[in-house]
């Protein structure tokens, strides 16, 4: 067991330890920074070790089926409830309510990369909302943001009563100091930090840019498999969640919490990343989408990209989802005979989609790292022009790798509005129509 550092008078840490990592989905965690402080045998013992206090943090309903039940316990150096009152913090940046933007349009929508701010700026007040479905108020839907920040929270800590955030990096790593441990995260990795979890961003290249999907519904699982079997796609072991570490810091700080898409914050007289040990299954945890087994066709067509299928959010409706999350990584193409970019296609549920790294392979120009698309529900899209005359002429009968690329999709089955900001922003790109305008006439009735 690590010594934990200690700093003169009243402050001592462990955050500034190199984070190591338990492996698996959801599992059963136990963990201590100090050794006796999980109690053995009993979650809320008369008398904690070291003067602890116990709490328990649930995820989902007490009488969740055991499989679904998420909650861990917690034991921490002051309780959750010591702070001041919160006052609201204006912001004009988030939306929750999605019934209150403008009309969603049947067009297709993409965007340019959000410009890094050129004021200081942090994790929290980085944020700006693209779009989303349902409400933080009714827990159902999500919200989806963009991220753009360069400066590190300094005594400013942050929480989330809406929803769980799947964080997606695209440019800039992030050090996430979490009440239950540290997750280092670079672009190629997520991060999804459950629903109430305090915690604080440090960018070590200082500067961060990327994507949040903030689930308002039923907490991220691994998909079943089926057909494919046992192994495939994102395996449970590659999942990581951190080990207990805490911080004892008296001073001036501030905790900021977003409920129903507002924005509170409050006087804390102690740092709330004071966690010494907890054992559970709710807990932050990051995953290398490069470690993604992708499965693919070896004979002819192509599967639907279900196959890319990373979490979901299940919906009361078996089979649809409220959210996917799928990713377009690195991979060899060898179906002979076959189109095999993305073909065209028109969907029940709507897609929108971002790309961390390279080029996206239906798409030869205008989406760029950084950058969004929407396509919403029944909305025509597919490969652009360029695109579709190459591979429609291409040589099949030798593989090809797709490499050097890292596209994903939140897709959800509801239509995922855009806010007003997405629709008048200056990174709204006026012609992407025009991707589709080359497409030619090759119709022929006298030959096939």
């Amino acid at each position: 067991m690590d010594t934990p550092t200690r700093t003169p008078n009243t402050a001592s840490s462990r955050l500034e330890i190199e984070p190591g990592y338990q492996s698996g989905f959801a599992n059963e965690f136990a963990t201590e920074a100090l050794p006796g402080a999980l109690p053995e045998g009993r979650n809320s013992p008369q008398r904690a070790a070291y003067g602890l206090y116990a709490e328990q943090l649930s995820g989902t309903a007490f009488t969740a089926p055991r499989g679904h039940n998420r909650r861990s316990w917690l034991y921490r150096i002051r309780p959750a409830a010591v702070h001041k009152p919160f006052t609201l913090l204006p912001s004009e940046r988030l939306v929750a309510n999605f019934a209150e933007v403008p009309p969603t349009p049947p067009n297709q929508l993409r965007w340019d990369a959000l410009p890094m701010p050129t004021e200081p700026t942090d994790f929290v007040d980085g944020w700006i909302t693209m779009a989303g479905n349902g409400s933080a108020e009714a827990m159902n839907g999500c919200a989806i943001h963009l991220y753009a920040a360069n400066r590190s929270m300094k005594d400013r800590f942050f929480y989330n009563a809406d929803g769980e955030l799947l964080i997606v990096p695209q440019e800039g790593r992030l050090h996430i100091a979490t009440e239950m441990g540290r997750l280092d995260v670079e672009p190629f990795e997520i991060v999804v930090i459950p629903r109430g979890v305090r915690f604080a961003v440090n960018l070590p290249d200082s500067a961060a840019r990327g994507y949040i999907c903030e689930n308002f519904g039923a907490l991220l699982r691994l998909p079943d498999l089926g057909p494919i079997g046992s192994n495939g796609l994102a395996n449970p072991r590659d999942f990581l969640t951190p080990h207990a570490a805490y911080e004892d810091r008296e001073g001036d700080f501030e905790l900021v919490a977003k409920m129903n898409g507002n924005l509170w914050r409050a006087d804390i007289g102690h740092s709330p990343l004071d966690v010494v040990a907890w054992h559970g299954n709710y807990a932050p945890y990051k995953y290398d989408l490069r470690r993604f087994n992708t499965i693919g066709s070896i004979s002819f067509d192509h599967p639907d990209p279900s196959i890319f299928l990373v979490l979901q959010s299940q919906s009361d409706t078996p089979g649809v989802d409220t959210i996917d999350f799928v990713i377009f990584p690195p991979r060899w193409l060898a179906a002979e005979d076959t189109f095999r970019p993305p073909w065209f296609h028109r969907n029940v549920a709507s897609e929108f989609m971002g790309l961390v790294h390279g080029v996206y392979d239906a798409k030869a120009e205008g989406f760029a790292p950084g950058g969004a698309s929407l396509h919403n529900c029944m909305s025509g899209h597919g490969p652009d022009a360029d695109t579709f005359e190459k591979a429609s002429h291409g040589d099949t009968s030798t593989p090809k790798k797709v490499g050097d690329t890292m596209a994903f999709m939140f897709e959800t089955r509801t239509l995922i509005k855009p806010t007003r900001f997405a629709l008048e922003t200056a990174q709204l790109q006026a012609n992407y129509y025009e991707c589709w305008q080359g497409l030619k006439k090759h119709f022929n009735p006298e030959q096939r």
